[in-house]
């Protein structure tokens, strides 16, 4: 068979030798094979068919891998039009930028929408056929048949429209990276508006007017233009209504003035706001949205806007004065100007100790502070007097006066616990009964914040000797209401009493017991602690905060019992605990007869049957609030006396003490 050795000249050196070498092999075998008919083979000889060759060639000699397809045949980059109106037409040039990455005929979309009269490449005229496909729509495609970047060129129109005396065109989305459009108007004096993309540049000359835009890819750029409509508002006199509050605070050295200003424009344009200033008033500063510069002469401030304000705008004046400590004091009283209402008011306050006494006013009417806006209702001044313009003419004379008392400032206790004294009840089952009493002087709080320990039960609440509901704070923690004392009295004592339940576990032959005890959000100066536990267990008290003291009355006469209070012995009870309410007692034989007999079981059965409807309305729902039944504290077996000081507030007291078993006399 014909073998071209040329060809193997175009290999390496070393793959040269061997094909070479292996050719030479095959024109051997290819020889002998002529021979094998009559001569045998010798040994060490093999004999391979062509393909068999072939195959072995190709695996000792593998090819390159073929570079894989590019992802896309073609990309469209950049879309730049020139257009111009002329009519009901918008022609001009689409200048396509075209990436094309593929060998061979390719597609390249038109944008769709376009009247395409021709297409050129390079000076070339260019096919367009429908989309592959696609053919219903009319969407077109470019043939390109060579790899590279190229410019396809498009002559176009465009129709306009028009709806309402508002013309406009609408260049198609694409998929192009870039999309830039300018377009030429031979008219000027228009409004243009740009839907889809930016606005970049716009511009007029002596004959037309210029727009360069560029739009998003994915969406359609429209131009909407109508003919500008003069605006006659900036020529009109102008016209506006005004609003000025006015917050002056009375110090010991100076008077400060916070004013708010808002202005309503009903005809023209505002460029510039005028507030007359009274005399020995400093203007600090003006702030405001629209407010470019201020300028202060002639006991005149004038404030510049940034643009003329057709509709509203709102600023903010500050400033001070000096004025006398106390006496008679003239307020001095910002007003506006050029305006043909004037609505709003001012309001006083004295910082310090101190307050208003005589006031004279002309041009104002009496108010309420929330009625002049968040700037004066928000003030918490215990000392403050508030006045609204009175309605009418702008140039209405106004004046205020009025006098300030001073008073040497003293420090006042708020509120404060001076006693505080604990009644508890210890059962061997763990329950604890504690009554806690507290005697409070109070000038300004409401409300006795009191946390009660964990897991404790509320059974009765009272104020002086009086029954009362407490509140409940979110946190679960009791709200006692308290009384106040008058301005310039002294805050006398009253008794804040509460009773609870609390549960815990039995006590065994020995062990150790905390006592936790409730926590107030008022100091508390001196506190006694009287527990009563069972007669079986010897208690001793820990170290802590409590220490053993012979039991003493309470010092606070808000706390001293009444004279129907009994005293007990060392067993039982002691002074100061409450004698078991006993209720009606019969009267003695000696002092009466059946008769009076008779009475009073009928008035006993009276009560119980009252108790039993009281109780059973109570179960039922009818009842509501707190119980008017007090029962007295069950003062019974041995007792120890603890106290301690000085206790902060919101600070839960606590005693520990460690208690054992003792047994009685025989091993019983």
């Amino acid at each position: 068979m014909p073998v071209r050795i040329a060809s193997f000249l175009t290999l390496g050196n070393r793959r040269r030798l061997l094909l070479f070498g292996a050719l030479l092999v095959f024109l051997f075998i290819s020889a002998a094979g002529s021979l094998a008919q009559t001569v045998a083979h010798s040994p060490g000889w093999v004999v391979l068919p062509v393909e068999e060759y072939r195959t072995l060639h190709a695996r000792a000699y593998p090819t390159e891998r073929e570079p894989e397809p590019p992802p896309v045949e073609a990309t469209l980059t950049r879309i730049d039009y020139d257009l111009r109106i002329d009519g009901e037409l918008a022609s001009g040039r689409a200048s396509l930028t075209v990436d094309v990455l593929k060998d061979g005929w390719v597609r390249v979309p038109v944008p769709a929408g376009l009247l395409v009269r021709e297409a050129r490449l390079d000076g070339k005229l260019v096919s367009l056929v429908p989309s592959a496909g696609d053919k219903a729509s009319g969407q077109l495609s470019a043939l390109l048949s060579h790899s590279g970047r190229g410019v396809l060129l498009l002559d176009i129109a465009i129709p306009v429209s028009s709806v309402n005396g508002e013309e406009s065109i609408t260049l198609p989305s694409t998929v192009s990276g870039v999309t830039r459009a300018s377009v030429q108007l031979p008219r000027q004096g228009v409004d243009v508006r740009l839907t889809g993309g930016l606005l970049s540049e716009k511009s007029e000359s002596a004959a037309e007017s210029k727009w360069i835009a560029y739009g998003r890819g994915n969406e359609a750029l429209t131009f909407a233009w109508r003919r500008k409509t003069e605006d006659h508002r900036a020529t009109l006199p102008l016209r506006m209504r005004g609003s000025l509050t006015q917050l002056l605070g009375l110090g010991e050295d100076s008077t400060s003035i916070n004013a708010e200003i808002s202005l309503e424009v009903t005809q023209g344009a505002a460029r510039v706001a005028r507030i007359q200033v009274p005399d020995k008033v400093t203007i600090n500063q003006v702030l405001g949205a629209m407010v470019a510069d201020w300028e202060v002469k002639a006991n005149e401030l004038s404030v510049t806007f940034l643009e003329p304000v057709e509709q509203n705008a709102r600023f903010v004046v500050t400033g001070e004065t000096r004025s006398p400590r106390e006496g008679q004091i003239d307020i001095p009283l910002l007003r506006l100007l050029n305006t043909e209402r004037e609505t709003g008011g001012v309001a006083v306050e004295v910082l310090g100790a101190g307050e208003i006494k005589d006031l004279k006013s002309e041009g104002l009417d009496n108010a309420d502070a929330t009625d002049l806006g968040p700037m004066i209702s928000n003030r918490q001044s215990p000392s403050l007097a508030a006045f609204r313009f009175l309605t009418g003419d702008a140039n209405l004379a106004r004046s205020l006066s009025l006098d300030v008392a001073r008073y040497t400032p003293q420090a006042v206790l708020l509120a404060n616990i001076s006693e505080a004294r604990y009644h508890v009840l210890i059962s061997s089952q763990g329950k604890t009964l504690v009554q806690a009493r507290y005697a409070v002087r109070n000038n300004q709080r409401n409300f006795l914040k009191v946390t009660l320990p964990s897991g404790a039960t509320l059974w009765s609440a009272s104020l002086a000797g009086k029954a009362v509901r407490p509140g409940q704070s979110p946190d679960g923690s009791l709200l006692l209401p308290l009384d106040k004392a008058r301005a310039g009295e002294e805050a006398p004592e009253f008794a804040v009493e509460v009773v609870y339940l609390s549960r815990g576990s039995a006590w065994n032959d020995k062990g150790e017991f905390k006592l936790g005890l409730p926590a107030l959000d008022l100091p508390v100066s001196r506190t006694g602690l009287l527990v009563y536990h069972p007669p079986l267990f010897k208690v001793t008290p820990e170290p802590g905060a409590f220490r053993t003291e012979p039991y003493e009355n309470s010092l606070s006469s808000a706390l001293n019992p009444p004279a129907s209070r009994v005293d007990g012995g060392e067993g039982g009870g002691v002074a100061g605990v409450l004698a078991p309410s006993a209720g009606p007692q019969p009267p003695k034989p000696s002092d009466t007869d059946a008769k009076d007999e008779a009475k009073w079981k009928r008035s006993q059965v009276a009560t119980e049957a009252l108790l039993d409807k009281f109780k059973a309305d109570s179960l039922a729902g009818k009842r509501a609030g707190i119980l008017p039944i007090r029962v007295s504290f069950p003062a019974f077996g041995p007792s120890i006396y603890l106290v301690s000081e000085l206790t902060g507030e919101n600070q839960a007291p606590s005693a520990g003490l460690t208690y054992q078993h003792e047994k009685k006399a025989g091993g019983k």
